[in-house]
């Protein structure tokens, strides 16, 4: 899975741009056995159905989103830098001053914005804001700029390698929601008990959009909800505060800002936790949301739980989070694919 994990994060694809990591997920699943069908829908959605050792008596979904975090092109001023937009939540103070990479024309650049000898000494005590953010490729006209193929309308990309750091921790960009997508990757090229519906979807970042489609698409019952989601358990953050915190296994959510999970679910997650020794944890804050958002309220309902790997600094270049939080995440969502079939 970490393998997965790691050629998956290397990806590019901000939300309406995620053919790369589409195209990656699919040559790997038709090389998998038991898969009956394995689909793109017209937003962009893989939706993959797996034969299990039994036929399943309720459809049960798990999913994951493809794309990340990232910018798009709005712009380009006459002395050649451009404006950008971001696409999905991103703090423009994470942003600056970091390489970006633009996938369609294989070019690499520089987010800026104005100078800090420029700015008013009111302007110095603000936070910077998202429409301040410049791209710079090097150009010096806007002529230069067209030259390269760069248009409104291009994606951009945090750039970052896989890092590994100390007390068993890595470090890149899309951990949100790679991760999600590798779980189910191994998943579906293992054996598992149930015939199961897996969705990959688009357009998460930008308000749960894919899912809305893929949920309808494939009417569950049920629905298991993989995800990264913010830890804070940084020196001087206390308590509650934390929200979660790396080390202590998966997060099961018992509500965020766009859904309340089903209590049954919720609390099987725990028991299944218990019943194996898994580390798991929940949410102090109700914030925050992911794809369950649109998929629980898809048709006449779903039943759903979300399971989130705790993580720190999400939607920067270096997202963080701790590789036995990770095995753990994936260990309990297998317990838990299997009791949500019976």
């Amino acid at each position: 899975m970490l393998n997965y994990l790691k050629e998956l994060c290397a990806l590019y694809g901000i939300s309406g741009d995620e053919s790369a990591v589409r195209n990656y997920l699919e040559e790997k699943i038709n090389t998998f056995p038991d898969i009956a069908e394995c689909r793109t829908d017209a937003l962009g959605n893989l939706l993959v159905h797996k034969k299990g050792k039994s036929p399943a008596k309720h459809t049960v979904l798990i999913g994951a989103h493809m794309d990340e975090v990232g910018f798009i092109i709005t712009e380009i001023r006459s002395d050649g830098l451009c404006v950008l937009e971001p696409v999905g939540g991103i703090d423009a103070d994470v942003a600056i001053g970091r390489s970006v990479f633009l996938p369609e024309q294989n070019i690499f650049g520089v987010i800026g914005c104005k100078p800090v000898h420029q700015l008013s000494k009111e302007e110095q005590e603000q936070k910077p804001e998202k429409k301040d953010l410049l791209l710079d490729v090097g150009a010096t006209s806007r002529s230069e700029t067209v030259e390269l193929h760069i248009l409104p309308g291009d994606s951009v990309c945090f750039l970052s390698d896989w890092t590994e750091l100390g007390g068993n921790r890595v470090a890149c960009k899309a951990i949100d929601d790679r991760f999600g997508c590798a779980v189910m990757l191994k998943m579906l090229e293992s054996d598992i008990p149930y015939d199961t519906w897996f969705a990959f979807f688009v357009q998460e970042e930008i308000g749960l959009r894919g899912s809305k489609t893929a949920a309808f698409a494939i009417a569950p019952d049920s629905a298991l909800i993989l995800e990264t989601t913010t830890a804070a358990d940084l020196d001087g953050v206390n308590d509650g505060a934390a929200v979660c915190r790396l080390g202590r296994g998966a997060v099961a959510l018992f509500m965020d800002r766009a859904t309340i999970y089903d209590k049954n679910l919720y609390h099987l997650a725990f028991q299944e936790a218990e019943k194996f020794s898994i580390p798991c944890q929940t949410k102090t804050r109700i914030a925050g949301g992911n794809d369950a958002g649109s998929v629980h309220l898809s048709r006449n309902g779903v039943k759903t739980l979300a399971l989130s790997l705790p993580c720190r600094y999400l939607h920067s270049p270096f997202c963080t989070a701790q590789i036995s939080d990770m095995l753990n995440t994936y260990q309990l969502a297998e317990k838990l694919l299997e009791r949500m079939h019976e």
